[in-house]
């Protein structure tokens, strides 16, 4: 008869003893996780020579009734988690804290919950991503462990957006992303019941062989690819957007109320702040009016009023619409659709400045001098009834004597406005911001979804009008909050190695970019303004585009290039975009409004959340362009053959890209579609040189191109080139000798031009 051990002996008290029991077996696992395999065990019980098969039947019977979980050589409880562990990172919860769930689970006990505990240099985290981490019991009620990151494994798993294909063993995916051609395999229990030709979104699942294809498994069917809806929907899913809210931040959206009493709000239902939006708009979070300045010192001045909509009273901090709200960052707009930060209950509707209903606002009253220039703001928390909602149309049509009906009873504040508007322009004349007015494209659908026209959208002086009014509220509010937690929209000046570079693009096209002195966007508008009237235009301003930084959000205050200004922060657009939320907190936590302004874990991770915010905006930018690159496709799909002007907008080793004149579209000519011979390409000049019949092809060259093929699901245009510079395009038939890439530098396309004043 065996006996039954009390607990496992130590290492020096171990000799031949009897089997231990289960429990027994599952204590000494726990106790000793870093030792599980079966010699551990085998050893720390002192079993050896034929009860070691006694031992191995024992652990095979247990795993075989769940109490352990077999990995490699070792044995784990299946119900506890190791030392050591892999997670997958599920979330952040309403206090801001991370959490994390093992990555392969197999117990019968409920999944534990891990709360991440960050080292001062631990890289930030996002959901999906996998860690190694290193775990301690603690047996809370809100979480069983606490962890702390050994390293970083990898982010979440791939996905992939393409085109299901069925084979006789499962399928293929083939992506729909421009430039990624290569195929994934889908096994036969990793279809998701997918039909050939479908829509889907596909999620990596294993390597590839030496031979085979990178796996992937089905995880969403997206419909028909060929469906006009469907392309917008493609960018949803390939960027990761977030399309569709939770249950509980719908609830919240759901139980919110309007705003009907005044309580501790400015009453402002008598001023005439009107919305100035396009035709098309779903929100209005900015209302403006001007008044004539009453202050006998500020003869011929103006008081310009800014009302922004109050999401901060129905966004609380850490409550789940704001989680989801940080996490999209951005409203983002496709021409059939919007993917809002907020649900519609609140940006269509209660945080929206609809004609003639009361809604929370906070407005800054600004003090203009007759020159323009503020000299005195004052923000509050108040209470508004906006008398119209227009368009910028019907604006600019009043504003040139065309008034309508609907404009007619506002015809006089709109003059005041646009009276104050004139300063506004004088004082921007005397700052000079860079002034790049690169063009829009409208693409219009109809009902169906089906691109019915391309144009370039106007720029009006209705357009222009608002802008001034906005960034002269964004500066008054970074100017009030400066000093104290703030987001600021920075954007710095072009780095110098990007300067050289237009530097010598402007150099070599006859024009001159100073150096050796501190760089101001005026100095880039006299570079644009030289080249206005000239041929290379177009070039000048590509270049001068290429060498900007990008803006982002921040803590820390390091100006706005672009708009020359010394602090800037967005404070007009809380309905799209969390940064203004974040800043109409600041403004209410610093004049004591409520106790929904900044909370201490807002302030303690703003960092952080410019960090998500700023990637949110690129991720948004990007799923804009691909949508109306493939509406554009689209558009084109049945004008293969036709011809088009357009201009040399990239040079690249495979080829060059052209933008067309008419719809804005982008398209590439493949170097081997130019001919047999050689091409060489000069990064420095960014340009293309054939070997044998000297055709240069180079930036901001006007082109004629022929449309050779459109893919409308990846908006792939490729295009033929037919003349350059307005000279045909002579190909040459080969045979010739292909010169080694050392070989001499081609002499520059670009030619002195006469300056122009």
């Amino acid at each position: 008869m065996r006996r039954a051990l009390a607990a496992p002996p130590d290492r020096a008290s171990c000799r031949p003893m009897t089997l231990p029991t289960k429990s027994q077996v599952l204590q000494w696992i726990a106790d000793n996780p870093a030792k599980t395999s079966k010699r551990d065990i085998a050893k720390a019980f002192g079993i050896k020579g034929g009860e070691r098969i006694d031992l191995k039947r024992l652990l095979r019977e247990m795993e075989d009734e769940g109490h352990l979980s077999k990995r490699k050589k070792s044995f784990d409880d299946p119900n506890r988690l190791p030392p050591v562990s892999v997670l997958t990172v599920t979330g952040v919860d309403a206090d801001g804290d991370l959490y994390l769930a093992p990555h392969d689970w197999r117990g019968d006990a409920p999944e534990p919950r891990v709360l991440y505990v960050p080292a001062e240099r631990d890289p930030a985290l996002a959901a999906g991503d996998r860690v190694l981490a290193r775990l301690t019991e603690i047996g809370g009620e809100d979480h069983s462990h606490e962890g702390r990151l050994i390293r970083r494994l990898a982010t979440g798993p791939k996905r992939l957006l393409g085109i299901y294909r069925s084979g006789g063993e499962g399928g293929r995916l083939i992506p729909v992303g421009k430039g990624d051609d290569r195929e994934w395999r889908i096994p036969a229990g990793a279809t998701g019941g997918a039909r050939d030709g479908e829509l889907v979104e596909a999620e990596q699942s294993g390597p590839k062989g030496r031979m085979g294809l990178p796996q992937a498994k089905v995880v969403t069917r997206l419909g028909d690819p060929g469906a006009a809806r469907s392309v917008s929907l493609i960018a949803i899913h390939e960027h990761g957007l977030r399309d569709d809210f939770p249950d509980d931040v719908i609830e919240e959206a759901a139980a919110a109320e309007p705003v009907t009493e005044l309580g501790m709000r400015t009453d402002l239902r008598d001023l005439p702040l009107i919305t100035i939006d396009p035709s098309d708009a779903r929100d209005h979070d900015d209302a403006v009016c001007a008044l004539p300045d009453d202050d006998p010192k500020n003869a011929g001045g103006h008081v310009l009023w800014v009302a922004i909509a109050d999401v901060a009273h129905y966004v609380r901090p850490g409550s789940a619409l704001d989680r989801e709200a940080r996490e999209r960052g951005n409203s983002t707009y496709f021409p059939d659709r919007v993917v809002p930060m907020l649900p519609d209950a609140l940006s269509g509707d209660l945080c929206s400045l609809h004609e003639g209903v009361d809604r929370p606002c906070i407005a800054v009253r600004m003090q203009l001098a007759p020159d323009g220039e503020k000299i005195g703001h004052r923000f509050v928390r108040g209470l508004m009834r906006s008398p119209a909602s227009l368009h910028y149309e019907e604006v600019q049509a009043a504003i040139y004597g065309e008034v309508s009906d609907r404009v007619a009873p506002h015809l006089d504040g709109l003059c005041v406005l646009w009276s104050a508007y004139g300063t506004l322009r004088q004082a921007r004349a005397r700052r000079e911001p860079l002034d790049l007015d690169l063009p829009e494209r409208r693409i219009v659908l109809d009902a169906d979804g089906t691109v019915t026209s391309v144009a370039f959208k106007d720029r009006l002086d209705a357009h222009r009008l608002i802008e001034e009014a906005m960034i002269l509220a964004n500066v008054a509010a970074a100017e009030t909050l400066e000093g104290g937690p703030l987001l600021f929209r920075v954007h710095e000046e072009p780095p110098e190695d990007k300067l050289d570079s237009l530097r010598e693009t402007a150099e070599a096209s006859g024009f001159k970019l100073g150096k050796g002195q501190v760089l101001r966007p005026a100095q880039l508008n006299r570079l644009l303004r030289d080249a206005a009237d000239t041929e290379l235009s177009e070039l000048i301003s590509m270049a001068t585009l290429r060498s900007m930084q990008q803006a982002y959000y921040a803590p820390r205050n390091f100006g706005h290039f672009g708009l020359a200004l010394r602090a800037y922060a967005h404070f007009t657009s809380p309905i799209r975009r969390y940064a203004d939320l974040i800043v109409h907190r600041a403004l209410i936590a610093k004049h004591g409004w409520g106790d929904d302004g900044l909370s201490a874990w807002d302030i303690e991770h703003l960092e952080r959340t410019g960090e998500v915010i700023s990637a949110a905006e690129r991720r948004s930018m990007m799923a804009e362009r691909d949508t109306n690159d493939r509406y554009l496709a689209a558009f084109l799909a049945d004008k293969v053959g036709a011809e088009f002007q357009g201009r040399v907008t990239g040079v690249q080793g495979f080829g060059a890209f052209v933008q067309l004149a008419e719809t804005g579209a982008d398209g590439l000519i493949p170097v081997r579609s130019l001919g047999a011979e050689y091409f060489r390409y000069d990064r420095d000049e960014q340009t293309l040189t054939g070997s044998e019949s000297g055709l240069v092809i180079g930036m901001g060259q006007p082109v004629t191109v022929r449309l050779a093929e459109v893919v409308p699901v990846t908006g792939g245009l490729t295009l033929e080139l037919l003349s350059v510079d307005g000279a045909a395009v002579k190909r040459a038939k080969g045979g010739g000798r292909k010169p080694s890439r050392g070989r001499g530098k081609p002499k520059s396309r670009l030619r002195k031009v006469k300056r122009r004043r």
